[in-house]
């Protein structure tokens, strides 16, 4: 699964991945004030469905809507399209331009290194 939510799309999406399984109106009740009409949000879930983020279960005339891809799944998509896109696919660039751009901290920059190091050995094991 290649595609990226929009905006509205991916916090319809945060909803139903801490709700784990939600009717429209559970979403729409969880939402912060002011809130969405129903209408909306039903037409955002219609939307992940045919993208393949949301399956449902009927009842009735009623959907109860499932996420197909995990938060994580979604996310490391997200970074991977990232890299690929603006690092040329290089994490070092990545980390490179993070570290002269955010200006890290030196705390910060051994964190990183200390996580660096621990996939070094991670992978020397393996």
């Amino acid at each position: 699964m290649e595609k990226e939510l929009t905006k509205a799309e991916e916090q319809v999406m945060d909803f139903l991945w801490n709700l784990k399984q939600a009717f429209v109106k559970d979403i729409v009740q969880k939402m912060p004030d002011p809130k969405p009409a129903i209408t909306t949000v039903s037409t955002i879930i219609r939307i992940l469905e045919k993208k393949g983020f949301v399956s449902h279960e009927s009842f009735g005339k009623t959907h109860r809507y499932f996420p197909l891809i995990s938060r994580e799944e979604y996310s490391a998509q997200c970074t991977k399209n990232l890299i690929g896109r603006y690092f040329s696919n290089s994490v070092g660039n990545l980390v490179s331009f993070f570290s002269k751009k955010e200006n890290l901290s030196l705390e910060e920059l051994e964190e990183l290194q200390n996580l660096i190091n621990k996939e070094i050995q991670k992978k020397k094991k393996s």
